[in-house]
């Protein structure tokens, strides 16, 4: 099975072996990919686990596991990374609407593991002309977005 994180990999040898323990992310792009992958699975304990330890609490696994369960995930476009940071776009469908998170997450080592520290949101909306992203080739605004 590819991986969840857009990479053409098997799953396995990508993020679910960071996500598991055998490997340890070699970067920042590496540990967000894997994050994605784990809200993709409702892992609640790798994101919080996957987090600096002041922002690590207990109480979020459920809340993660219930928003994860609740919507569909479609899809991860990485827009940069470099040794500090990743801005992305993850896109998934809630109810009958597709949502769009759009972040540049911040990343520090910890304990020689790379962690998630924090994000900055962006407002950005699917564009009518880009690609939807439910994967069926067509524009959004002829697919998805029909309606809007």
């Amino acid at each position: 099975m590819n991986c969840y994180c857009g990479l053409n990999q098997d799953y396995e040898n990508c993020c679910g072996a960071i996500i598991q323990n055998k490997k340890v992310a070699s970067c920042p792009e590496e540990l967000m990919r894997s994050r994605y992958s784990a809200y993709v699975q409702a892992n609640g304990s790798y994101l919080v686990f996957s987090a600096i330890k002041e922002n690590r609490h207990e109480e979020d696994v459920a809340l993660i596991q219930e928003f994860s369960n609740s919507v569909k995930w479609l899809k991860l476009d990485v827009l940069f990374a470099d040794e500090k940071s990743v801005e992305f776009k993850a896109y998934y469908k809630e109810g009958k609407e597709i949502q769009l998170l759009h972040e540049k997450s911040r990343f520090t080592k910890e304990d020689g593991m790379w962690k998630y520290a924090d994000g900055e949101l962006f407002t950005t909306k699917i564009e009518r002309n880009e690609s939807c992203p439910c994967k069926s080739g067509k524009k959004f605004k002829k697919c998805c977005g029909l309606g809007l």
